[in-house]
C-alpha cells in the first residue's frame, strides 16, 4: 500500500476513533531514532508512527493463517523426498507394494 494512502487512512481513522488506553514501552536507541526520523519526515507524532506499526502488525498477524505450525508445513507432509502424497498415512501399503515388486 502506498505510504500516502496509509497515512491518509490513519489520519481519518484517528479523527473518528477515541484513544482508549495508554501504553508505555521501552525501545532500543536505534529503533527510537528511526521512529523519530520517520515521524519528522512525515510530520506525524512518534506515537502515531508506533500506533500505525502496531495496527499493521496485528492486521497481518490476523490474516496470516501460517501462524499455526501445521499450516507452515502442510504442503510438505508426505511429499518431502518420495513424491508419494500419502506415504505417512499408507506407509505399510506402499512398503508391501515395493517388496512385491522386488521379489
Amino acid at each position: 500500500m502506498n505510504l500516502n494512502i496509509l497515512i491518509a487512512l490513519f489520519c481519518s481513522k484517528m479523527k473518528t476513533g477515541k484513544i482508549a488506553s495508554q501504553f508505555t514501552v521501552r525501545l532500543p536507541y536505534g529503533l527510537d531514532t528511526g521512529i523519530s526520523a520517520l515521524a519528522k519526515r512525515l510530520h506525524l507524532k512518534r506515537s502515531d508512527i508506533v500506533r500505525m506499526a502496531v495496527e499493521r502488525f496485528l492486521e497481518e498477524w490476523r490474516r496470516d493463517d501460517k501462524s499455526k505450525p501445521y499450516n507452515k508445513v502442510k504442503n510438505l507432509i508426505g511429499n518431502v523426498s518420495s513424491g508419494i502424497f500419502d506415504l505417512g498415512a499408507a506407509h505399510r501399503k506402499h512398503l508391501l507394494e515395493k517388496i512385491k515388486k522386488h521379489t
